[in-house]
Parts: C-alpha cells; sequence; structure tokens
C-alpha cells in the first residue's frame, strides 16, 4: 500500500521509521498547547451545557420576574397565575446573631443574605439538600413563636453555632435546624457577601424589616404548564412586557439565567483559551528548532538526494511530509488528552462552582485546538524548511556556514499566510473581538520586541570591546557570531519571565486592597437600610463610637433602566463596558451636589432649586449606552417610571471604596418616595480589629435594622473568588510556561553541533571542560540577564494593562518579588545550559576531529 503514496510521502515514512529521533520536544510542544485549548473550551462547554440543560431548576422555573423594593401588584400576580405556577422568594440582607443565653452576654453578630421561601412549594424543581435531611416545610415552620432557618456552614463558623442554637434577626428568633448542603437555585438568587440562610416569608416578615425604603428584591418565578419550548417561552415573556410595559421587572429566562454571570464565563474561557494559546505559540519557537535540528540531521541525506538529481522541491517536500506527519500525532495526542479533560475535570469543577455540569465530547472545541496545532506548525516549520531548500549540495556536504541564509521568499510569503489564517482564526473563534485583538497585538509586538532585543544583544556582542577574560571573549563571540543561541533563547526567556512577573503583580495588586482595607485609607464599614428617620441618630452614633472616623452617607434606593432615548432597555444591543448596567437593579441616588471620588467630565451639576429632573452618569456606561449630554434615560422605582435629562456625566474613582453610584439623580427626581440611607466610616487605629467587633455589635444593638457590610471582609471574599481564578489563570499561564521551557531545551540542543565543533578545536587547544563550562555559562548568563531585564520592563506593563484598565484598581509595584522571578529564572537557564553542554564537553577530541 506504501508504494502506492507519492515518493515524497514514501521516503518520508520510511526516513521516519528508520530514524525518528530529535522529534520529542516537537510532538511536546504540541501536544501540550493543543490539549490546553481544546481542555479549557471543553471545560468551558461543559459548563454552559450544565446551565443550559438545567436552567429551569437553576432559575426556579421557566421564566423569573425580579422586583426592587415591592412585590408584585395584586393584577401582576393574578395574570401571572393563570398562566402557571408561581413561587414567590424574597432576598436581603441583614444582621443577625446568637440569641443571650444570660443578660450579660454580647453574642458577635454577622451578615447573612437571607433568602425567604414559600416553604409549601420550595424548592420548585430539583431538590434542597441539607443536613439532616428534612424538607423545606419542616426545617422552616413556626414553632412556639420561634421560626425555622437553615444555615450556611460560614454562618455557624462565623457565629460558633450548631444544629439547635436560636438565632436573632430583628423582632424575630429562629431556631437553626439543618445546616445548608445545596439549594438548586443558588445562581438565580445571585451572589453576596454574608453567608447564606433560608428562612420562610412569614418569618421575614416577623422580623420586622420589610418597610418602606427597604433595600430588598422580589423574584416570582413562573413555571409554566406542558413543558413549553424555549420559543413559547419567549412568547410569553413578550406577552408578559405588553401587558405590563411599566412593572419595571428584569425578566430572566430559563436559558438565559444569569446574563453577566454567562459573560463573565465566556470571557474567562476566552482568556485562558488565549493563554493556552500563548503555550502553543510559545512552543513555536521549540517547533522551529526542531525543524532546524532536523535540517541539520538530515543534512547529509538531503544533500546526497540532491547530487543524485532530486530537485530541491523535492527535498522540501520530504522534508514538510516528516514534519507534517509527527505533527499530526502531536495533534492526536493532544486532542485525546483535550477531550478527557472535561471528564477527569467535571466533578473538581462541579464542586468549585456548585452547579451543574455535562462533560462530553465537543467537536468543535477539538476541531480548534487541532487547527490552532497545525497553524503553529506551518508558521514556525516554513522558514527553517525553506532554507534548506536553498542550500547548495556543497555547503550541505561541506559545513553550516551557508545554512544561515534566509528563506526564499516564497517560504516567507507560505508562512505569512499560515500566520494571517492564524489570527483569524483566533479572530473568529473569539467572542470578544476586542480581547482577541488585544492578544494579537501584544503577541506580535512581543515576538517583534524579543527578535530586536536579540539582534540588538548579537550586534552589541560584536560591536563592544573583547574582554580580557578569555572565557567571557569566548561568550561574546557565541552571542554575535552566526547561528547564535541568542534569539531563541531571548525568546524563550522573555516569554517565561514576562508571564511569571505579570501573574504576580496582578495577585499583588488583589492582595494590596486587603492591607488598604486596613490603613485608613478606605472605609472600613458600610452600614445599609438604615431607616430614613433615623440617619440623624446613626450619625451621632457613629461620631461618638469612633471620634474622629471620616463619616459618609447618601440616600440609596435601587432602580432599574427601562429606557434610553425613549427605546426600551430590552431592545437595545449595547457593548460590553454598558451591558451590565441593563442587566437588573441598580444602586441609585440624589444628591444636591457632585458625590467624592468623582470628577465631572462633561456639562454641569445642577443648580439648587433648579427644576428637574436631571441625571448625573458614570462616563464610560454613558458612552456605551450611546448616550450624551441632554439625552433622556428612564428608569424604574418602586414600579414608577421616571425619566430624567442627563445633565452631566462623570468620571468616577471606584478604587476609592467610597459610596458612588453609576446614576447619581437631582433630588427632585423622587420627592416623596421612600428610601433608607447607606453610612460609610473610615479610620485608622491602632486596634482596628477590636473596633470593628465594637461597632458591629453596638450598630446590631442599637439599629437592628442596619446591615453592616465589613470592608474587608467584602474584600477576602472577592480574594478568595480571585485566587480561585488565578489558579486557573496560573495553571494555564503554567502550560506556557512549560513550552516555553521546552523551546529552550530545543534551542540549546539545536545548536549542540557547532557546540561540538568548539569544543573538540579548544580542547585540543588545551582547554579543559572546567573552562569551556565556565564560558557557556557566562554566555547563558549573558543571554538570561538580556532577556530578563527586557522581561521585567514587558510583564510590569503587562500587569498594569491588566490592573489598572481591565480591573480598574491600583495597580502595586513588587520590586522584591520581579527580581526574585527574575533571578530564579536566570538560574534556571544556566542549569539548563549546562546540561544541554555538559555531553559535549564530556566528548573526547579524537573520534571527533577523525569525523570533521
Amino acid at each position: 500500500m506504501i508504494d502506492r503514496l507519492p515518493i515524497s510521502v514514501r521516503f518520508a515514512l520510511r526516513d521516519l521509521l528508520g530514524d525518528s529521533k530529535g522529534f520529542g520536544i516537537f510532538i511536546a510542544c504540541i501536544v501540550i498547547g493543543v490539549a490546553a485549548i481544546s481542555g479549557v473550551n471543553g471545560l468551558s462547554r461543559a459548563l454552559s451545557q450544565g446551565l443550559a440543560r438545567e436552567g429551569r431548576v437553576i432559575l426556579g422555573g421557566d421564566v423569573s420576574f425580579n422586583l426592587a423594593q415591592r412585590e408584585l401588584e395584586p393584577d401582576e400576580k393574578a395574570w401571572l397565575a393563570k398562566r402557571g405556577r408561581i413561587d414567590e422568594i424574597a432576598l436581603m440582607r441583614a444582621m443577625t446573631s446568637l440569641e443571650k443565653a444570660a443578660p450579660a452576654e454580647d453574642p458577635a453578630p454577622a451578615l447573612v443574605e437571607l433568602k425567604a421561601v414559600d416553604p409549601s412549594i420550595y424548592p420548585s424543581f430539583g431538590s434542597l439538600e441539607t443536613e439532616p435531611a428534612m424538607s423545606a416545610v419542616e426545617a422552616l415552620r413556626e414553632r412556639g413563636g420561634v421560626f425555622g432557618i437553615i444555615a450556611d456552614p460560614m454562618l455557624l463558623a462565623r457565629l460558633d453555632a450548631k444544629t439547635g442554637d436560636r438565632l436573632v434577626i430583628g423582632a424575630a428568633r429562629f431556631e437553626i435546624r439543618a445546616v445548608l448542603r445545596a439549594e438548586p437555585d443558588k445562581l438565580s438568587g445571585g451572589l453576596g457577601f454574608g453567608s447564606r440562610a433560608l428562612v420562610s416569608l412569614a418569618g421575614l416578615e416577623a422580623t420586622g424589616f420589610i418597610q418602606p425604603g427597604t433595600i430588598l428584591r422580589y423574584i416570582a418565578r413562573v413555571a409554566l404548564p406542558d413543558g413549553p419550548s424555549d420559543e413559547e417561552v419567549a412568547r410569553f415573556v413578550d406577552t408578559a412586557n405588553a401587558a405590563f410595559p411599566r412593572a419595571g421587572w428584569d425578566i430572566r429566562k430559563r436559558d438565559a439565567v444569569s446574563p453577566q454571570f454567562t459573560r463573565n464565563l465566556e470571557r474567562f474561557s476566552q482568556l485562558l483559551t488565549l493563554v493556552a494559546l500563548t503555550a502553543l505559540v510559545a512552543g513555536g519557537a521549540g517547533v522551529a528548532n526542531a525543524v532546524q535540528g532536523l535540517i541539520e540531521r538530515k543534512r547529509a541525506a538531503f544533500a546526497i538526494l540532491k547530487a543524485l538529481g532530486a530537485p530541491a522541491s523535492r527535498v522540501f517536500s520530504i522534508a514538510l511530509t516528516e514534519v507534517l506527519f509527527m505533527a499530526a500525532l502531536a495533534i492526536l495526542g493532544g486532542l485525546a488528552i483535550g477531550a478527557a479533560i472535561p471528564f477527569a475535570g467535571a466533578e473538581a469543577l462541579r464542586r468549585a462552582v456548585e452547579l451543574p455540569v455535562v462533560a462530553e465530547a465537543d467537536p468543535g472545541a477539538l476541531g480548534v485546538g487541532a487547527l490552532y496545532g497545525l497553524l503553529v506548525t506551518l508558521v514556525f516549520s516554513l522558514g527553517p524548511l525553506g532554507r534548506a531548500h536553498e542550500i547548495p549540495v556543497a555547503a550541505l556536504l561541506r559545513g553550516e556556514a551557508e545554512s544561515a541564509r534566509q528563506s526564499p521568499l516564497r517560504y516567507r510569503l507560505a508562512a505569512a499566510a499560515a500566520m494571517l489564517m492564524l489570527v483569524a482564526t483566533v479572530l473568529f473563534s473569539s467572542a470578544d473581538k476586542k480581547l482577541a485583538g488585544m492578544f494579537i497585538a501584544c503577541v506580535l509586538a512581543a515576538f517583534l520586541l524579543l527578535r530586536g532585543v536579540a539582534a540588538l544583544a548579537m550586534r552589541a556582542a560584536r560591536s563592544l570591546p573583547r574582554a580580557r577574560d578569555a572565557r567571557l571573549r569566548l561568550a561574546q563571540s557565541n552571542i554575535g557570531r552566526p547561528g547564535s543561541l541568542a534569539p531563541a533563547l531571548i525568546l524563550s526567556i522573555g516569554v517565561t519571565v514576562t508571564l511569571l512577573v505579570a501573574l504576580a503583580l496582578v495577585e499583588g495588586a488583589i492582595h494590596s486592597e486587603l492591607e488598604r482595607s486596613g490603613s485608613g485609607e478606605i472605609p472600613r464599614f458600610y452600614f445599609i437600610d438604615v431607616p430614613q428617620e433615623e440617619a440623624g441618630n446613626f450619625d451621632s452614633f457613629l461620631k461618638q463610637e469612633v471620634p474622629g472616623g471620616r463619616i459618609d452617607h447618601v440616600p440609596m434606593m435601587r432602580g432599574r433602566i427601562v429606557a434610553v432615548k425613549g427605546a426600551r432597555a430590552e431592545t437595545l444591543h449595547v457593548g460590553e463596558d454598558a451591558a451590565w448596567a441593563l442587566d437588573g437593579d441598580r444602586g441609585i441616588t440624589f444628591s444636591a451636589e457632585p458625590p467624592q471620588g468623582s470628577k465631572i467630565e462633561e456639562g454641569a451639576w445642577w443648580k439648587p432649586g433648579e427644576k428637574g429632573p436631571f441625571v448625573s452618569l458614570e462616563g464610560r456606561v454613558a458612552r456605551g449606552l450611546g448616550l450624551a449630554l441632554g439625552d433622556e434615560i428612564t428608569v424604574n422605582v418602586l414600579g414608577r417610571e421616571i425619566t430624567a435629562r442627563i445633565a452631566n456625566l462623570r468620571r468616577v474613582d471606584w478604587r476609592s471604596y467610597g459610596i458612588n453610584f453609576v446614576m447619581v439623580f437631582s433630588p427632585d427626581a423622587f420627592a416623596g418616595a421612600p428610601y433608607s440611607e447607606m453610612f460609610t466610616i473610615a479610620y485608622d487605629a491602632p486596634e482596628p480589629e477590636r473596633i470593628d467587633g465594637k461597632l458591629a455589635r453596638d450598630v446590631a444593638k442599637r439599629f437592628p435594622m442596619a446591615a453592616s457590610i465589613r470592608v474587608k471582609d467584602a474584600l477576602e471574599a472577592v480574594d478568595k473568588i480571585a485566587g480561585q481564578l488565578a489558579l486557573a489563570a496560573r495553571a494555564a499561564a503554567g502550560v506556557a510556561i512549560v513550552t516555553a521551557l521546552l523551546a529552550l531545551g530545543s534551542a540549546i540542543a539545536a545548536g549542540q553541533r557547532a557546540r561540538r565543533h568548539d569544543a573538540v578545536v579548544l580542547k585540543t587547544l588545551g582547554a579543559t571542560r572546567p573552562w569551556l563550562t565556565a564560558a557557556y555559562v557566562m554566555e547563558f548568563a549573558l543571554l538570561g540577564s538580556v532577556a530578563c531585564l527586557f522581561a521585567l520592563v514587558a510583564g510590569a506593563g503587562a500587569a498594569y494593562g491588566v490592573v489598572a484598565l481591565l480591573m480598574k484598581s491600583s495597580f502595586v509595584f513588587l520590586p522584591g518579588t520581579m527580581l526574585a522571578t527574575a533571578l530564579a529564572a536566570l538560574i534556571v537557564t544556566m542549569l539548563l545550559g549546562i546540561a544541554g553542554t555538559w555531553r559535549v564537553l564530556a566528548k573526547k577530541p579524537g573520534p571527533e576531529l577523525r569525523n570533521l
């Protein structure tokens, strides 16, 4: 059968069967990159498929109607009840503490995210998992004036409580009947800063917290009869909006349970995919070095073929066939590993995110991974193969002086075409074209800059005065000569150290926010749901408790953007910078003066007594919504639609953690409407933890309706989530670092032929192994130092872009961490260099001289 294949294919296969050495790093680079890309895409697909298939369970129905600070009106509820089964829940933050066993006790309070449900219905879909196992009716019923509560383990740990203990929430008492292990609709209710707990709707009402102005959300989930299709659900939503056009509810369907979560999942998955692609591209240097090594090893065979009359194109096709055959094996191996990753990681992912995960083979993800592997192989192999095409027979047989000639134009054009296809694939397969474009620009810039740095290093080595030390002089000559290791080593080390430095600085910026929370620079506490009539007393109380504390407070309400320039919000198509502002209800306020921590970019603040209503918008959101000064925006607050004209745009410093809002209205916008007050307090004290604990306890006793959110606790919760995300990012970046190290090893291996020749000649002239080792260590140290200097700057720049531009956080410069990272990379480089040249240095001159 093999005899029927084209002669180039036959020769390539027979050659590989006889000698396939030298492809180890080549295969490893492609396998790792392809496996990472297809594995990340497969895991993302498994999670998105789980959300899609279990959407009814996660949402708690086919459709949910989310309302801020109000319940369904009787006519709305009757209309929905005619068309399906309604399951209503309420969500709010509150403070709780253990019931006193003695008057002298002063139990510490804790923030709790309450979910109030109807025990006779909940859960409509899925199952509630508690310990001990019991139904919602049994766990939440009232017994002798004490309601039941199902508490998250974190709440029990924070309060040092156990099953059977009693809690106080407002005016009501609750008994911990069970520990919450899993709730099927957790995602649909959103995530908060406090520990979660389930109570009955009657229990929530008994707390006395449901008053005009209280910040809480009602969600009515509707289960339609007869298992409707997605199209029927969509028609039901359209009918509901038409029947109640001014309801102001935020409607979610089972196929889009949490649009913001879905967007974040897509963005994070794409980010990991791009990091995995970085691994594949970083491994491309290893591919190029391996192909160059192939040409060196097959030099005599190719020379003989040309001497026997084989055209150069035939020699090129044989070499290309060998490369593509090994690439195909590597791609298949990578696809096999990538296809197994979703199945192997499904359970761990399910436990980590507490969401359904459906592991299955995804042909699309595997196809994208295979295409990336093929294109990267072509981009990095066509150049070296093209150079072999043009080398004359005499040069192939004689040595390598002419082997460094540039490859012909047609092969460079072919490599450029493959690179354009790779760029097009990245853009086509990316949900966020802007992020993909930035990635492509950064990768191209990094490669060009690293090539430029290598060229400058080689030129400097040739131009600088020769060193007195013969070993350093040899190292300098090796760097500047043709066929130098400088381009490959600087590329590999530069990519590795840049990734490590960027990751270290991003994580350092996240952790520094925790330190800022204890420095007095940002608020220590947020206090929400302070009753309007108690605002003055609360302010006086804080001043008495913490003399010298910096106190700020504003009115707070919840509202939802329902129209922009007269167009309904659900019909708008806006960019990612503004999409979140339309996703559900937002905190809003009104003020006669500009809020602290913001600066007016366009327009002017309204004058006292000026008739409105007016609104001030955060600039980026306004531009994302296509709004300008004088345009109108409509919000629904407490079931009432308010249309306001944009008076100014603000730039907000969200990093101050002070009170600020996307929308600030003029005072006349909500005249007479109920609202609550939000307070912040910042202070710097010798023992802030002691003051924090006392303040939280005193607030809970004096103002039970006020919920205390300690900023440090909130940041620790964010830090925990960020740590989990960083772990995934580190894993993906680790793959890139491994491939970069493989490329480094391949570069060292590719230069062994020339290094062996030099070592033999120098040994003949009297050089010893320690002397040569020192010279090579100097060479690797010089190249590593140049690469690390570039990587320190590039890594810091990349980290600054992520922290300051994407995360909108404060960038922290960590010179110690950066230098330690660079030093470690430098040591690894020298060790790899020594390991790669040790066998060369062990060669006896005699046998080598006879074969020169």
